[in-house]
């Protein structure tokens, strides 16, 4: 099989073009052809008149150690790489050795537990929530009846905070064993749709993954794990001192106990009372950067018109995102994040008396507003002290967005210009708010810090020159977002991904510092599993009677 890339076609390319593109690249004759296959398409909209297609294709051809030989000269003639995913080799587990327990079923507890049950090591997930369809009634009960369920929200139960989002599939990380592909390729056996296996920024939306999450659950089931739902894990016992600490098993909020040498906290970047329990057990936790800003909210089809111009409702384009970055006067750094085009911003509180936004989207980005967060980078400096500084950080200022939204868990809003004007907005304008319960519009001036509220300033003014129109008076900002990335760090090793100071704990996912979003989630979720598989055919000494 070759792998061709970077092959560029029209935006309204007829489909026989592109297989006449294959044979031309090639210099092959139609006989020559076996089949071909897309395995990425992505677009070049920099010219928005002339949008261009960019393949990348795996092609089966006769004669292909000829095929490649005279084309050695083209780079992006290549053998296709084998992208399949292959399971560790690992030693059957020790006699005696308890099973593993996995804390957390959001993206990356979700793949521990699959690829470990795929393995025939039978884990036990525990998830503090609800299933994700009781957990569904419960979040959208709070949007609006402003009932917070503490346990079962946006940020905790069954497919962790990435079920309310836009179920972004796409990641920076680098990925050389293809673990990427195994998400996927398990996303779309689950019911996602098989062009996620294609397209340059795949995406699903809430209700399709709500429906995968419970396939994927039934999958682990099936396989001999088990799951217990709204179930906390109240203590994570430790035995021995310095560098002689082994976890060996969690005491549970109902008091009971349950032993294990092979412990995943797949925790969330919101588990704020599990990072407490660890920290006081001795785990080495440090504190991290991340951001705060606030979801702001042009209409959808002012970004489709920047973005694609002429080009705009292309039913290949979509609806169209944005990435956008400033670099302030005041030496922060302004940027967009979690970008949903087409969608609404939701409630995202898990704790009573706090306001947290977030941006969800469904499968079909046809809402009339597209939102992102626009956030100022803060680092440590900026919460000194402990190592869970960050989490109070964020609980003050969420207190304050709960305060300025009238204590009612409204969201306090305020129209652009006049944040940039530092006047407080009294009507809105073209724009209507998408935020449930409502929006309370004031000044969001005291939302922030003051470098953060200067460089947001700045920051929106400038985004009209990388996007024309951005700047736009009545777009509306929503606060406070505040649950960009853990504020913390629970340190693990390079090799054995263990915490560093206690054997037996693996920290994984976003909320132990290590993810931000679903794939980068889940693929370190499966480099988890495969490492405590390794660990629990090395194990010696299998847990002694409690």
């Amino acid at each position: 099989m070759l792998r061709i890339a970077e092959l560029k076609l029209p935006l309204n390319h007829a489909e026989p073009e592109l297989r006449e593109a294959v044979l031309a690249r090639l210099g092959i004759g139609a006989d020559d052809l076996v089949d071909f296959s897309v395995f990425k398409r992505s677009y070049d909209a920099r010219k928005r008149s002339a949008i261009v297609l960019i393949y990348s294709l795996d092609v089966e051809v006769k004669n292909e150690a000829q095929v490649l030989a005279r084309m050695q000269a083209d780079k992006q003639v290549m053998p296709a790489p084998d992208t399949g995913y292959k399971f560790v080799k690992a030693a059957p587990p020790a006699p005696g050795m308890p099973r593993p327990v996995v804390v957390g079923m959001g993206p990356c507890g979700l793949f521990v537990g699959l690829i470990l049950a795929q393995m025939g090591l039978k884990p036990l997930i525990l998830e503090r929530g609800k299933v994700v369809r009781e957990r569904t009634v419960d979040t959208f009960g709070f949007w609006r009846k402003r009932k917070l369920n503490t346990e079962s929200n946006v940020q905790f139960g069954e497919g962790g905070a990435g079920t309310f989002s836009d179920g972004k599939l796409y990641s920076q990380i680098k990925d050389p064993k293809h673990y990427g592909r195994k998400v996927l390729t398990e996303f779309v056996k689950s019911g996602a749709p098989e062009e996620i296996l294609y397209v340059s920024k795949p995406h699903i939306g809430t209700f399709r993954l709500v429906k995968m999450v419970e396939q994927m659950r039934a999958e682990i089931l099936s396989l001999g794990g088990e799951i217990r739902f709204e179930t906390r894990v109240e203590d994570v016992l430790i035995e021995g001192e310095g560098g002689n600490r082994q976890v060996v098993g969690v005491k549970l909020a109902s008091g009971e106990t349950i032993p294990t040498r092979h412990l995943t906290m797949a925790i969330g970047h919101s588990a704020r009372d599990t990072f407490q329990m660890l920290y006081d057990r001795g785990v080495y936790i440090e504190a991290k950067p991340f951001s705060i800003g606030f979801r702001v909210e042009h209409p959808q089809s002012l970004i489709d018109a920047c973005r694609f111009g002429p080009n705009a409702g292309n039913k290949i384009l979509g609806a169209a995102d944005y990435k956008i970055v400033h670099h302030a006067s005041n030496g922060r750094s302004v940027y967009s994040f979690c970008m949903c085009p087409g969608g609404t911003v939701v409630a995202a509180s898990s704790e009573e008396g706090r306001v947290v936004t977030n941006g969800m989207s469904q499968y079909s980005r046809a809402e009339r507003n597209a939102n992102s967060a626009i956030v100022v980078g803060i680092t440590p400096a900026d919460y000194p002290g402990h190592p869970l500084a960050g989490i109070a950080f964020q609980r003050e200022l969420e207190s304050r967005a709960f305060v300025l939204g009238g204590s009612t868990y409204d969201a306090p809003g305020q129209l652009m210009g006049d944040f940039v004007r530092g006047v407080p907005s009294t009507e809105f304008g073209s724009v209507v708010p998408s935020f449930k319960p409502a929006v309370h519009l004031t000044d969001l001036g005291p939302a922030l810090p003051d470098y953060a509220t200067v460089a947001l300033r700045e920051a929106f003014v400038a985004f009209d020159k990388q996007i024309k129109g951005y700047y736009k008076e009545d777009a509306v900002l929503t606060g406070v977002e505040t649950r960009t990335s853990s504020p913390i760090r629970i340190k693990r090793h390079d090799d054995s991904l263990e915490s560093l100071n206690t054997r037996g704990l693996y920290p994984a996912g976003e909320g132990a510092g290590y993810a931000g979003g679903i794939m980068s989630a889940a693929v370190d979720g499966i480099r988890i599993a495969e490492a405590v598989a390794l660990s629990m055919g090395e194990s010696a000494v299998p847990l002694h009677a409690a």
